[in-house]
């Protein structure tokens, strides 16, 4: 198909596309998608869930078992059918200096990749939506081409589908609270078995499918899991995340690799030479290495050969402090502008690791050097017990009236337990103050430093933001007074952890809870 000046503007089709993929979803209209042949099923941070052939994914949105199917489409109402007042089907072409970028908005899945990647050429809520002349011609690609719904495409003279569109294995990733992200070409089919009809310009290769239920254009997703408050399983609270999850898994990593890659090694004199010659899978390659290191799955030992590997790519370049700290600034500027996360926990351990390893890949480097064989890829973890949730945020917004958690004050002369009436003295943000420490709200941290904790809730130094209230500072005392039991129907000391013993390693608390001459800046 071409244009009015005869530019070939004509979608790609799946045999162009990915001529040896042979696997199908199928979206009959109003039951689950069914899944044949062998294709990947991914999760948000890019680790694998387990799939097989025939198998059927929820689109009702209210599984509970998501993201497999479990019936519920039969009981909940569900319909397949489009809605008549979806975004209509147009595709508009925005002309710029460099790059003709092509849109439909009919097709987007409001993502925010690129709105988020790069917010001068796409605005949010200005018009024209698109100002293709607003950004660097590498960068508009680079955003094109991570577009997850297929609604972008882009023109060098002709359309450059065939660019936009990539060969990767054919995956499923069931994305956090929101579609499934398909890639690698799988065939969509209708409920007939038919090629499923896709909007104009709509890439065969790339596309979103409704997860929720409620998409205006269903099968594809349109978005309204924002405002239909769709939503997994929320995960345990009490789960200490890995920095791979944290910092958003294999998807953010590999941003985060392809824009250090792609945007600014090739113009840096001092980097360009080291990498002019680099597989054109690195980016990837680097970012298994860190997912790895950061607690995901050994994708760098089991796709690329693990420590040693690693090793080998460093031997003999005699690499210099001054490419060492390039590397290291250029890798932080581009986990800001990936969108890794800024908080002060994950960028202290992030910085921690890119300064040791580059570190260690300097010595490795070095004519003459004699790495140690057979090294595991290391483990990197939180620095200092710097954890998620360990502190409060001095930003965190007050606790509206009734918000903060309550806790049930036992009647006078009546049993007083840990887990009816003491747990619940302890509020969640008192607890992430102390988790430095202890736990507030485990029987055994508490039995083992009670006394502390009754001398600093008496005194009014715990907790930091204001003192206990008498009668709570009393049913602490009564719970210490009656031996300290885990239920107020059970005896005391059902830990076996005896009042003040410290554990081998552990310290005395008085510096934080207020006992001799403490630092008020690091109370509780």
């Amino acid at each position: 198909m071409t244009d009015a000046k005869g530019d070939d503007v004509s979608e790609s089709t799946h045999e162009e596309v990915q001529p040896d993929v042979h696997c199908s979803i199928q979206a009959s209209e109003n039951v689950p998608y069914l899944v044949e042949g062998a294709v990947d099923l991914v999760n948000w941070l890019g680790g694998k869930l387990p799939a097989r052939d025939g198998m059927a994914l929820c689109r009702c949105g209210g599984s509970a078992n998501k993201p497999f199917c479990d019936g519920t489409h039969a009981r909940n109402g569900f319909t397949g059918a489009k809605d008549p007042k979806r975004v209509p089907d147009r595709r508009d072409e925005y002309k710029g200096q460099a790059v003709t970028i092509f849109d439909n908005r009919g097709t987007c899945a409001h993502s925010g990749f690129c709105t988020d990647a790069l917010a001068t050429v796409f605005r949010v809520r200005e018009e024209p939506f698109v100002a293709p002349s607003g950004g660097r011609m590498d960068e508009i690609v680079r955003a094109v081409r991570a577009c997850p719904s297929g609604a972008l495409s882009y023109a060098l003279g002709g359309e450059a589908r065939n660019q936009v569109d990539q060969r990767r294995p054919p995956t499923i990733e069931v994305s956090r609270d929101g579609p499934y992200r398909i890639t690698g070409g799988i065939r969509l089919l209708d409920g007939n078995g038919d090629p499923e009809v896709f909007n104009e310009g709509g890439s065969t290769e790339h596309y979103s499918l409704c997860r929720c239920g409620r998409s205006q254009n269903k099968p594809f997703c349109t978005g309204m899991h924002f405002y239909v408050g769709f939503s997994d399983p929320a995960p345990d609270p009490e789960h200490e995340p890995s920095l791979f999850e944290w910092a958003g898994g294999f998807p953010a990593l590999v941003r985060m690799t392809r824009l250090f890659y792609e945007k600014y090694v090739p113009g840096d004199p001092l980097l360009a030479p080291l990498f002019a010659r680099m597989a054109p899978d690195h980016p990837e390659r680097v970012a298994s290495w860190l997912g790895e290191v950061f607690g995901g799955p050994r994708a760098y030992t089991e796709g690329y050969g693990g420590y040693p590997r690693m090793v080998s790519q460093h031997a003999g370049k005699a690499l210099t402090g001054a490419q060492r700290a390039r590397w290291v600034a250029l890798i932080c500027r581009c986990a800001d502008e990936a969108g890794l996360p800024a908080d002060a926990e994950f960028r202290a351990a992030f910085v921690s690791y890119v300064e040791w390893g580059s570190r260690i890949a300097v010595e490795n480097s070095q004519p003459g050097a004699k790495p140690p064989p057979n090294m595991p890829v290391p483990h990197w973890d939180w620095v200092c017990d710097a954890t998620p949730g360990s502190r409060v945020s001095a930003l965190a917004p007050e606790a509206a009236p009734g918000e903060e958690e309550s806790a049930e004050l036992p009647a006078e002369g009546a049993p007083v337990g840990f887990a009816e009436h003491v747990k619940g003295l302890f509020r969640r943000k008192d607890r992430q103050s102390m988790r430095f420490a202890f736990d507030l709200w485990s029987y055994e941290d508490v039995v083992r430093h009670a006394d502390d904790i009754l001398a600093a809730v008496g005194k009014g130094s715990m907790p930091c933001d204001g003192a206990w209230a008498p009668e709570r500072v009393e049913v602490f005392r009564r719970w210490v007074e009656s031996g300290m039991p885990q239920t107020a129907a059970g005896s005391a000391g059902a830990s076996g952890v005896p009042d003040g013993q410290l554990e081998p390693g552990e310290r005395p608390l008085d510096h934080v809870l207020g006992g001799g001459e403490r630092d008020p800046e690091v109370s509780g």
